[in-house]
């Protein structure tokens, strides 16, 4: 029996019609008791039935579903955890793409789509606002590119020179205009003081202008200013500054820094028109004034001695009123050719014609005035010329002017000749001399208007000091300056060139060429 196992009476609760059960080991085995009162009819001989049944199998289970239990929560514990690592490394992975899309923002990147993938909502959520930035970032730098681009565009077809000048007087901005203009490069003048790129050219006290600097601190008001360019030429500005308060270069906070918006263009041609111009209309009126007083002194002459006149002195006179009017009536030519060629309504209208007829009129026409200095005039053309396209007159004029040009520099007694030869299905018709010639580098400059090189001196007559960008230029001192430029614009209307060359044993070859007509 194992009653001595079993707990005392006094410490087992009882009840009527009822039981206590308890565990308990036994030499290592468990056991489960369980205690039945029986009671009897007269309550006295009440009897107790005491049962115990072997738990091993049960405890075995109870154990193996403790340990379940424990493993299945360490196996929920480490899924759990396994699955926070993995959840963590996909929300790591998308957040490094988004931090890799920053990045790529930061170093201008725009067109590479923000691309995450989907997954954790929020993260997601980011990366499309994120995309909406890049593509709303990159309309706004396309649009600010296209503005910029413009911008560019519209300073390089500004002609005028556009500069910025800082509180120093210093350089800061450099048109393509002001390159153009003065032939400085932005790099060279960057950051370099306006009045060592704009030096005090005029230095004569006649001349006398105040520095750049002083010139750009007036307010919207033309100045001129002449200066030398990087070339080592003269030229004219005509200089207009206003002011500008730019806050972007000393920062958000910061007080405005003061600069100066200047802008210039070269005027130089201009100046030396007008004052061409005084010297022109100063040539002019000599140049009309000289044939007027001869015409009139012979015209007095005749009328106050006539009978007493022999017929060589009435010759001379009449000779003399000839060549007055030849000379007005060459002059009054060439500026009604002029202002047709300024107003553009120039026109020349070749035809088939015999040339000999056209030389055969300009030497009947410049004869007398040959003679008047003993020059002679020789006509050598080939016996079987052919016809030329030509408007008759223009053509006329042309060889006029050229024949007036060589008489007036060659010496008395010389000869001026004129011949013609083929080349190349043209003709070329010369008219030499024996003047002083024409050095090279003048032969081009004396078909400009308004140009005369003087051969005695090697340099250019009337101002000297008068010059533009790429040229020197003066006013002739013989003339008006306009007859070999509208004998090259005749020529060139007519389809032909012209040149001098210079003349084997001294002096000068005008030429020109002429169309010749095919033979059908």
């Amino acid at each position: 029996s194992f009653r001595h196992l079993l707990p005392p009476p006094s410490l087992r609760a009882q009840e009527e019609a009822g039981a206590e059960s308890v565990t308990f080991a036994w030499h290592g085995v468990p056991y489960y008791a369980s205690q039945v009162l029986l009671l009897s009819p007269n309550r006295v001989d009440n009897l107790v039935d005491e049962v115990a049944l072997d738990v091993t199998a049960l405890s075995q289970v109870k154990q193996r579903i403790i340990r379940s239990q424990i493993i299945s929560l360490i196996l929920v514990g480490l899924t759990g955890i396994l699955i926070a690592i993995l959840l963590a490394r996909h929300i790591s992975r998308s957040l490094s793409k988004l931090a890799q899309a920053a990045n790529q923002f930061s170093a201008g990147d725009l067109q590479s789509p923000v691309v995450v993938g989907e997954g954790v909502r929020e993260v997601t959520q980011v990366a499309q606002a994120l995309e909406q930035a890049r593509q709303d970032l990159r309309h706004m730098i396309v649009a600010l590119q296209h503005e910029k681009a413009w911008g560019e565009h519209l300073l390089q077809a500004i002609v005028e020179g556009i500069a910025t000048i800082d509180a120093q007087g210093n350089i800061t901005f450099w048109s393509q205009g002001a390159e153009r203009i003065t032939g400085w490069q932005r790099e060279q003048v960057l950051q370099r003081n306006c009045d060592q790129i704009f030096p005090n050219y005029l230095t004569q006290p006649q001349f006398s202008q105040p520095p750049f600097s002083t010139i750009v601190a007036t307010t919207g008001k033309h100045q001129h200013f002449t200066l030398l360019l990087a070339d080592g030429n003269q030229a004219t500005l005509e200089v207009v500054s206003a002011p500008l308060e730019w806050a972007g270069a000393a920062g958000n906070g910061s007080p405005a820094e003061a600069y100066r918006v200047v802008m210039f263009r070269d005027i130089s041609e201009e100046v030396a028109v007008q004052r061409i111009l005084g010297h022109f209309m100063a040539n002019m009126t000599h140049e009309f004034r000289t044939p007027l007083s001869a015409v009139a002194a012979a015209i007095e002459l005749l009328l106050d001695q006539t009978p007493e006149l022999s017929a060589e002195e009435l010759q001379e006179l009449l000779l003399s009123l000839h060549l007055g009017v030849l000379s007005l009536q060459t002059l009054v030519d060439n500026l009604l050719e002029s202002a047709s060629l300024e107003s553009g309504v120039f026109e020349a209208f070749p035809r088939p014609y015999d040339l000999a007829e056209l030389v055969e009129e300009a030497a009947k026409t410049m004869h007398p005035l040959l003679a008047k200095y003993g020059q002679r005039l020789r006509i050598d053309l080939p016996p079987a010329i052919p016809l030329v396209h030509a408007d008759p007159a223009r053509t006329i004029q042309v060889l006029v002017n050229l024949i007036a040009n060589s008489g007036k520099y060659g010496p008395p007694e010389s000869e001026v000749a004129i011949g013609a030869t083929v080349v190349n299905g043209q003709i070329c018709i010369t008219v030499a001399d024996r003047g002083a010639g024409v050095p090279v580098h003048q032969r081009q400059k004396i078909f400009s208007r308004f140009v005369h090189f003087d051969s005695d001196s090697d340099v250019t007559t009337g101002e000297n000091a008068l010059r533009t960008q790429s040229k020197q230029q003066a006013v002739s001192r013989f003339g008006t300056g306009l007859g070999l430029w509208i004998v090259k614009s005749i020529v060139e209307a007519q389809g032909g060139a012209v040149g001098v060359d210079a003349r084997p044993g001294g002096g000068s070859i005008f030429w020109f060429t002429l169309q010749i007509v095919e033979e059908r």
